[in-house]
């Protein structure tokens, strides 16, 4: 099979028969991330800030097992239980993401597994084979050739 779940006991147990992650070439599929703290199995407590912050790290600690992270993700869709919260879960959100950001949906929903106040699920690319043969043909400039193919300028090549 070409599929492969991602598995790590950094982030917590499925609450249910699903893979934290599918790898499928390139591909890699987050199922959603609830804000559960892998070590108590328990829902962290605080509100919507340290719920989020919770769900980006168990996010995180799926894509590590696999070598990647959260400039991998190219679109996220968001489940929130109340959109008051809004403006709080994009200021912790924020924190995880450099531009350009991933494409992104926000939702509100009447509830979420736990009762959470948050859950992320994110469609990532793995694109670590194409970054090292990015630097290898730049002879070390770390990615910076145009889309063209030149090298950037003041690398040499």
């Amino acid at each position: 099979m070409f599929k492969k779940a991602i598995k790590t006991d950094k982030a917590p147990a499925a609450v249910g028969p699903y893979s934290a992650g599918i790898k499928l070439g390139d591909f890699v599929y987050l199922s959603g991330q609830l804000p559960i703290d892998p070590v108590t199995n328990q829902i962290v407590e605080g509100g919507i800030k340290e719920q989020t912050h919770q769900v980006l790290r168990n996010t995180q600690a799926v894509l590590g097992a696999i070598g990647l992270e959260t400039r991998h993700i190219v679109k996220a869709t968001c489940y929130l239980k109340d959109m008051n919260d809004f403006a709080a879960f994009n200021e912790v959100y924020a924190s995880y993401f450099e531009e350009p950001y991933p494409a992104r949906v926000c939702i509100e929903v009447a509830r979420l597994p736990k009762d959470a106040l948050v859950e992320i699920e994110s469609l990532v690319i793995d694109t670590l084979v194409y970054e090292q043969q990015m630097a290898n043909s730049c002879g070390g400039c770390n990615g910076g050739c145009s889309d063209e193919g030149n090298c950037c300028e003041g690398c040499g090549e």
